[in-house]
């Protein structure tokens, strides 16, 4: 039985539904979806135009070329770099005019119109400049297709912006030296070409030289043009404010806990909805929830919304809703085929099952048996070398003991950045995760030798009050294999006395078709895509978890991925990747100590004269 939820509304409750009504109304009102998608394409054309334009000599010659000679040559030379600044700021603008950025749309609608003013000033070239103003026109008819807000910010932009431009401009600076070789003087090769760009760049004189006056100011404007372009992209990115990250405020969290102890039984998934790198949206009524972070243009959630199964269709409904005001892509990883059914209907999204997800009843699990022989004989032989277990709540330890195991859990880690997103909580020992299970592996060094008796680490937090979700599964890379198959038995074993009865494992990705397609009788198709799946089992663990988690003889539940279009496919796989930290985009971290404190912070040190 639900528990109303009573939900005090905020002074800004009522302005944030006039302003999802106006969207409502805005998408309604859209006759043409694909029209920001031509729009695109078409500045984009525009913008490679303008800078072939700019390059290449040829092209601007015109039958009234020979008058446009007579024009001061300042102002022809300084249009020419013009035309080639905005050639590439409509290059870099077109995929956000695709995407429906307002911010885009108002900077193009001031481009189009002093291009085409460029091209008629500096080649009297009328059809560009008709092009540009017909487009201008379009959009400006249609300018409430692109409502969409910015993305959030982060400085890395800045970075990238940095490298990609500084190449592109070496690689145009190149072309434009080398498509005026019949104006040098002498004959510079490759390298003096590139000194000349170098120089250029920075608005100096190179060691390439012309014979034309005209010639030798026409390059010494487009290349510094294109330093200074790069220069001012990449100083805005670096300072302008940059917007917070995803984050989990005291407040949200607060309200995720109580709708969870309410209702967290519900979805295995649920608690890494408290993870504090995600954003929270709240139903109307405040009885559901769902957490997301945006990764790459796309709205990735994961699991099923929190909350009361009632409250789920207003909670999408505002998910969807910020989807739409930012002209993001959303996407649902893992959520179960009740939350699939409900996104459809909901959202008109579409739904795909990516894997199964082993979830172990601690009542009937036991070790006899021909079927769990294997588990049983490993076990015996890993207790025989000296392994014991230990099976706590996160409660139960001293604050020394937490430190020791998440320092312990960030050393055996095999990658520089923490894993997960929709099946990590990305933390240990926190005071809000108390009810979280510990399990423990430990052996005593043998004699002569030194270290930890730590050897290996399983993480589950709470799924509901009679469920456990794992969560984190390291161990010391010297230690014996076997060891994690240890870890679970005694987590199995141990946690029906902590009134655990269900324990969810690892998530075995498209376990199905590995199942189905290894079967007597399977298809050409099905055994082809599971030899697909086999090598890439080779970087990603994909059998190898399916087979793991089969030894415990679990229960399967499928899991989904929900999104709009199949074209967008690519793009939520890719962002995906991103979340869980598979394809890592940023500057590698320095240093495991910083690392490690990402899982847990270090304990304060005692000051001088208190108690250690």
């Amino acid at each position: 039985m639900s528990v109303p939820v009573s939900v005090e509304p905020s002074p800004e409750q009522p302005r944030r539904r006039r302003s999802l009504q106006t969207l409502r109304t805005q998408a309604a009102a859209v006759p043409r979806a694909w029209l920001p998608g031509v729009v695109g394409y078409a500045c984009l054309l525009i913008g490679l135009v303008d800078i072939a334009s700019a390059v290449f000599p040829r092209l601007r010659h015109s039958k009234v070329h020979s008058f446009a000679g007579q024009l001061p040559g300042g102002t022809t030379t300084l249009a020419a770099a013009g035309t080639l600044m905005i050639g590439l700021l409509l290059v870099l603008l077109a995929h956000a005019l695709r995407r429906r950025k307002r911010r885009a749309w108002r900077a193009v609608c001031v481009l189009l119109p002093v291009g085409a003013a460029l091209h008629i000033l500096r080649w009297h070239q009328i059809g560009p400049a008709v092009v540009s103003l017909v487009l201008f026109a379009v959009m400006l008819v249609h300018q409430r297709e692109f409502y969409a807000k910015a993305d959030p910010r982060t400085r890395w932009r800045a970075v990238v912006n940095l490298v990609v431009m500084g190449t592109v401009s070496v690689l145009l600076g190149l072309l434009i030296v080398s498509t005026r070789a019949k104006y040098e003087i002498g004959h510079p090769g490759l390298f003096e070409r590139l000194q000349h760009v170098g120089y250029g760049l920075f608005g100096f004189e190179g060691p390439v030289h012309y014979n034309a006056d005209r010639m030798s100011d026409l390059v010494a404007y487009l290349l510094g043009g294109m330093g200074l372009f790069t220069a001012f992209t990449t100083a805005y990115l670096a300072l302008r404010p940059e917007k917070p990250k995803p984050e989990l405020t005291p407040e949200d969290e607060e309200k995720v806990r109580g709708l969870l102890d309410r209702h967290g039984e519900r979805d295995s998934l649920g608690y890494f909805a408290l993870r504090r790198d995600k954003s929270v949206l709240f139903s109307p009524t405040g009885k559901a929830a769902i957490s997301y972070r945006v990764v790459s243009g796309v709205m990735l959630a994961s699991g099923d919304p929190v909350g009361d199964v009632e409250a789920w269709p207003g909670a999408i409904k505002v998910f969807m809703a910020e989807a739409r005001e930012h002209a993001w892509v959303p996407a649902v990883t893992g959520c179960s085929e009740v939350g699939g059914e409900v996104w459809t209907r909901e959202a008109g999204l579409d739904a795909l099952e990516l894997g199964d997800e082993a979830i172990v009843d601690t009542g009937t699990f036991s070790l006899a048996g021909r079927a769990m022989r294997n588990v049983r004989q490993m076990v015996k032989r890993i207790e025989r070398n000296g392994y014991s277990c230990q099976v706590r709540r996160v409660a139960d330890l001293s604050q020394e003991e937490k430190y020791r195991i998440a320092d312990a859990a960030a050393r055996w880690r095999g990658t520089d950045t923490e894993r997960g997103f929709s099946m990590a909580l990305g933390r240990f020992g926190d005071p809000g995760d108390d009810a979280c299970v510990v399990v423990t592996a430990h052996k005593a060094p043998e004699e002569g030798e030194t270290g930890d008796d730590l050897k290996a680490v399983l993480h589950f937090v709470p799924w509901g009050p009679d469920g456990i979700s794992l969560e984190l599964m390291r161990r010391d890379r010297a230690a014996d294999p076997g060891l994690n198959e240890l870890l679970i038995v005694a987590a199995l074993q141990a946690v029906p006395a902590m009134g655990v009865r269900r324990v969810s494992l690892n998530f075995a990705m498209f376990r199905s078709v590995l199942a189905r397609g290894e079967r007597i009788g399977a298809g050409p198709v099905l055994r082809a895509w599971r030899g697909l799946l086999v090598f890439l089992s080779r970087w990603f663990q994909i059998e190898s978890l399916y087979k793991f988690n089969a030894k415990f003889q679990p229960e399967w539940e499928p899991r989904f991925l929900v999104f709009p279009n199949t074209r967008d496919l690519p793009r939520i796989g890719f962002a995906a990747m991103q979340a869980e930290a598979f394809i890592t985009l940023g500057m590698p971290r320095l240093g495991r100590r910083r690392q490690r404190e990402g899982l847990m912070p270090a304990p304060a040190r005692p000051e001088v004269g208190e108690a250690a």
